[in-house]
């Protein structure tokens, strides 16, 4: 995907969308079925609502169009159109393009920048809203009663991703939707959903140890005992109040062989901070018969004054020892990763995931954020392969600004291709092969 990379992800894209099925009778069939599933990810992977309303301005007074040569649309339905088509389309639809956009980062060798505790590749599991409204729903929506006898309707979405210590990026895999099950009478919730994507996601994911990494709502017997059957090992984050019997098992041990503990003085900055690790093996997760037996560790960050900075503590199947405490730490504070770099930047650095981009009666909700989080995957993916894209993010302060640049520029002028917009973008920031000689 180097290079050209960007061509082959909308290429890959164009054929998924080329095969989605069309419903439309008679001769009205003036759009193909991949137009309107790229006019719609062509609004999220741009960050511009009016992109599609400013090519139509373009084509009509240029007779040329920035949907077309950067994403081959070749007519541009209008909005209703859009989203009156794409509802009957499930969002599972789009998980060939995940798939092979980690076949490609995996074949590629970029994986192998995302490791962890035991060379593990660490997954993050978290779930998210990307819709709520008391007016509108669908019978996809989940609800939340109040006691005021109001009900919000909402959609919300487990969404993994691949974190590293120290790495800035994270990649998203499939995410996994929370909607009500054909043959449950229970609302569906995020373990069941993570459960599912567990189940449909095993043998996809695990090419060598995968740790899986949650919050305290994944530290239980079930999730932990339903992951380590389908392979995975686990990191997840464990509090007191949750997890009494726990607590109770390791603050009845003895500092020494059944409490390790250590100290490290790592420097941040200009500033010396006091890592104090302590773990135990083999401790029940729960009471009852054959509980769970889990290994802890927590560790308390302190600033020269004895300040604490942080503090936290997980449950793992990983065996802990004093070699490997700290690498285990480390991994499981990667799992914020999926709060700011992924959902964060989802709802908050121009993606707008909880935006109402389109309800629908069916799956127009889902099947958009799943286009929305895959157009985030792309830009990730361009990142890591996209030399020119790479540099014009340096160039520019912030994600904000080059999205403010690319929404200004498509509007006004028209590029042969993408690639051509970034050159253009490099001229006029002199960098790159239009750095001035010094």
């Amino acid at each position: 995907m180097s290079g050209g990379s960007f061509k082959h992800l909308v290429g890959h894209l164009r054929k998924v969308l080329a095969e989605l099925p069309d419903r439309r009778k008679g001769k009205n069939l003036s759009y193909e079925m991949e137009d309107f599933g790229l006019s719609a990810f062509s609004v999220f992977f741009t960050q511009s609502p009016s992109f599609l309303a400013h090519q139509k301005a373009m084509q009509a007074a240029r007779g040329q169009n920035n949907a077309q040569s950067f994403f081959q649309i070749q007519e541009i339905p209008c909005d209703n159109q859009i989203r009156q088509m794409l509802d009957p389309i499930p969002p599972q639809t789009l998980y060939p393009v995940y798939d092979q956009i980690y076949d490609c980062l995996r074949e590629q060798g970029i994986l192998q920048t995302f490791r962890g505790v035991n060379d593990s590749t660490l997954i993050a599991l978290d779930g998210t809203w990307y819709h709520s409204s008391q007016k509108i729903s669908c019978p996809c929506c989940s609800h939340l009663e109040h006691k005021s006898g109001q009900i919000t309707y909402y959609h919300s979405a487990v969404t993994p991703v691949i974190v590293a210590p120290g790495q800035s990026e994270v990649i998203a895999l499939r995410p996994e939707f929370i909607t009500p099950q054909d043959g449950h009478t229970k609302q569906d919730c995020e373990i069941a959903a993570s459960k599912r994507w567990l189940e449909q996601n095993a043998t996809r994911y695990l090419c060598g140890p995968v740790t899986l990494l949650g919050d305290d709502l994944y530290a239980h017997q079930p999730f932990c005992r339903r992951a380590l059957l389908h392979g995975f090992h686990f990191l997840f984050t464990c509090k007191p109040e949750s997890h009494s019997t726990l607590y109770q098992w390791v603050n009845l041990l003895q500092p020494g062989p059944d409490l390790g503990s250590m100290k490290l003085r790592i420097k941040v900055g200009s500033q010396w901070h006091t890592h104090t690790y302590r773990w135990a093996n083999q401790v029940p997760l729960a009471e009852g018969d054959g509980p769970l037996k889990v290994n802890w560790c927590e560790v308390t960050v302190t600033d020269k004054d004895a300040k604490v900075l942080y503090h936290n503590a997980w449950i793992t199947d990983w065996p802990i020892t004093a070699q490997n405490v700290a690498a285990l730490v480390a991994s499981g504070r990667a799992r914020w990763k999926i709060e700011n770099e992924n959902n964060n930047t989802l709802k908050t650095k121009g993606y707008h995931l909880e935006h109402n981009f389109g309800h629908g009666k069916q799956h127009l909700s889902s099947l958009l954020a799943a286009m929305n989080i895959l157009a985030f995957l792309f830009h990730t993916v361009l990142a890591f392969t996209d030399e020119h894209y790479r540099l014009i993010r340096a160039a520019l302060p912030t994600r904000k600004t080059f999205f403010q640049d690319v929404r200004a520029l498509t509007r006004y002028l028209c590029f042969p291709s993408w690639e051509g917009l970034l050159r253009f973008m490099m001229r006029g920031l002199e960098i790159g092969p239009y750095a001035k000689a010094t």
